[in-house]
């Protein structure tokens, strides 16, 4: 009886701090300097801790706790690190570091004592590893090979032994699970040459109005999960054209919908899953203008909105803020903008689901955004 009252205190003890660490910021929009710019950004499991990754080499800490959000310590770890992933258990941070994926301890993270990186491996020193993503069961990972055009799969049960690889076009970085995880999306930024995809992009750098068109256009890809964990190379389903740079994707909470960011489109495109797999050249169902060079996008009250971040990354003075835009998912309209630092990167929801964390760049920011009194 004891141990009952015991176990039931303490888990009434966590709700409660778990409920401190969500409680809403003074302001609707809250932004906390960080050392340096940075790129990606993941809550703990209870939402307490915020971990940021700065591609200058290091890993900030910050706490959230009743309505405050203060950074505890930055980490120097190896390597550059850009997007991050916590395990489903909560244990480990897995980074993507350029040349190589680490993984963090996150007790050793929050408590500042002894070396984090517990363990890394690479697939390869030129394969500029930028995005992780990991199975519910934390036994495999996905990482997102820029430079190498491949996504590498990692078995994270046998000593984080390398699977293979899957080949996909240039500059892949998304990796979203469809919701019953049998399937894994990706972008690329541009279809490789054996596509055989007709020309439709101009380059993202220079004079728009005086460029040729040279590229073909990106691509969503979508990978059988099961299928990569033993056969990578053999593992892709489909492929559908995705406008001018896809970068990013979020998921619609049904898991029927997925948006995308096509950065050199300026415009955010939805496809519907279900014909991504079977009727791939059909699946796209929207297109609408956004801002400037789009690169972050997040799906929020409860799959009724979509928020896109204008990153205006190309422009020469990057040091502008943006603006969020707001979009009725449904209708794909704008609704409203929310104000963002300069080169909105990341976004990630908390637990609750009603706090929007937002890595700024070039602002060398972490904008907090309280959803339901910023929405439009």
């Amino acid at each position: 009886m004891r141990v009952a009252k015991l176990a039931c205190l303490l888990t009434l003890f966590a709700g409660l701090a778990a409920a401190a660490c969500d409680t809403p910021a003074p302001d609707p929009v809250v932004s906390i300097p960080l050392p340096d710019h940075p790129f990606g950004v993941v809550p703990s499991t209870d939402g307490c801790w915020l971990f940021v990754s700065l591609p200058t080499g290091s890993i900030s800490v910050l706490h959230r706790d009743n309505g405050r959000v203060e950074i505890a310590r930055t980490q120097r770890i190896e390597g550059r690190p850009t997007g991050i992933v916590l395990t489903h258990d909560g244990k480990t941070l897995i980074v993507a570091g350029g040349p190589r994926v680490l993984f963090l301890d996150v007790a050793r993270l929050i408590a500042g004592k002894g070396n984090p990186t517990v363990a890394s491996t690479s697939d390869g020193e030129k394969a500029s590893s930028v995005y992780v993503n990991v199975t519910a069961d934390d036994k495999t990972l996905f990482v997102s090979d820029e430079a190498a055009q491949t996504i590498t799969v990692v078995d994270l049960e046998h000593d984080r032994k390398i699977i293979g690889t899957i080949p996909v076009g240039r500059a892949p970085i998304a990796l979203t699970f469809s919701k019953d995880e049998k399937y894994l999306y990706t972008t690329s930024q541009v279809a490789p040459p054996d596509w055989n995809w007709p020309k439709a992009c101009k380059p993202e750098v220079g004079n728009p109005a005086i460029a040729e068109i040279k590229n073909p256009e990106g691509a969503v890809i979508v990978v059988d999960v099961a299928r990569a964990k033993t056969d990578p190379a053999h593992s892709i389903v489909s492929r559908a054209p995705a406008a001018c740079s896809p970068v990013r994707i979020a998921m619609s909470p049904p898991g029927d919908r997925i948006y995308v960011t096509a950065r050199n489109s300026n415009a955010l495109l939805v496809f519907d899953t279900a014909k991504l797999v079977s009727d791939p050249e059909h699946a796209r169902l929207k297109m609408a203008p956004v801002g400037t060079a789009p690169v972050p996008v997040a799906v929020v009250n409860g799959g009724k909105t979509v928020i896109v971040g204008n990153s205006n990354r190309f422009d020469a003075d990057q040091s502008k803020p943006q603006v969020l835009d707001v979009f009725h998912a449904d209708q794909l309209t704008v609704s409203g903008h929310i104000p963002a630092g300069a080169f909105p990167r990341e976004m990630r929801l908390s637990p609750d689901g009603n706090t929007l964390f937002l890595t700024n760049f070039s602002s060398s920011s972490l904008q907090i955004i309280d959803l339901k009194r910023s929405i439009p």
